[in-house]
């Protein structure tokens, strides 16, 4: 009877993977976008992952970006909170857009709530994007600096094909704690691509930029 048991549980669980299209594969990690070789069997040699779709970017034409990689939508503005409510960002130095963790996750409380409804496209399920998915957008050490992120026109740096409103060398809050210390949350610059971290009640560095899905 228990070998019966056994049975049914492994013709149940190849069901499922066949019915779902599971299949033992590797993880779908994406190409870095790194086409330059500097040694044979480097990551421009190899270009190993998943490839980007064409276009990267789809500007929706209504404050909002869709990454086509990763089915995220952010906001076009990147600095939203400086641009449409400075009177929000009264942290040192007041109306620059940099402000402490909490208030960055505290705009974007009130993005959703309709207090700040030029900073939500119409929309109310914004949340603070995690370490993973605000670093899903580097393109940084793989050709694109200030900003490391893809722009449409492939000139490698700064141009007028950044598919963002984006302010060179911004950094921004991810909603994601540090392990190592739980007063400190993880960030990134969009400046160079870094990964960082920074005590929670840093105000003069990281911003809020909002993001919600992916669809």
């Amino acid at each position: 009877m228990f070998r019966v048991k056994i049975v049914v549980l492994m013709v149940i669980s190849m069901f499922l993977l066949a019915t779902n299209g599971c299949t033992l594969s590797p993880a779908p990690v994406p190409k870095t976008g790194q086409t330059t070789s500097y040694a044979t069997g480097d990551d421009g040699d190899l270009q190993r992952g998943v490839a980007w779709p064409n276009p990267r970017f789809t500007d929706n034409e209504d404050g909002t970006v869709t990454d086509n990689l990763t089915g995220l939508i952010w906001l076009k503005d990147t600095v939203c909170m400086a641009t449409n409510y400075p009177e929000f960002d009264n942290d040192e130095p007041a109306g620059d857009g940099k402000v402490t963790w909490q208030h960055a996750l505290d705009f974007v409380a009130g993005i959703n709530a309709g207090t700040y409804p030029d900073c939500g496209a119409s929309y109310t399920d914004w949340r603070l994007p995690n370490e993973r998915e605000l670093i899903s957008l580097i393109h940084n050490g793989y050709g694109f600096y200030e900003p490391a992120v893809p722009d449409t026109a492939g000139t490698g740096h700064w141009s007028e094909g950044d598919p963002f409103n984006m302010a060179k060398t911004r950094g921004y809050w991810s909603s994601t704690t540090f392990a190592g210390d739980d007063l400190s949350a993880l960030t990134v610059s969009i400046g160079f691509g870094s990964l960082n971290f920074s005590h929670k009640t840093r105000k003069r560095d990281y911003s809020a930029w909002p993001v919600r899905g992916p669809q």
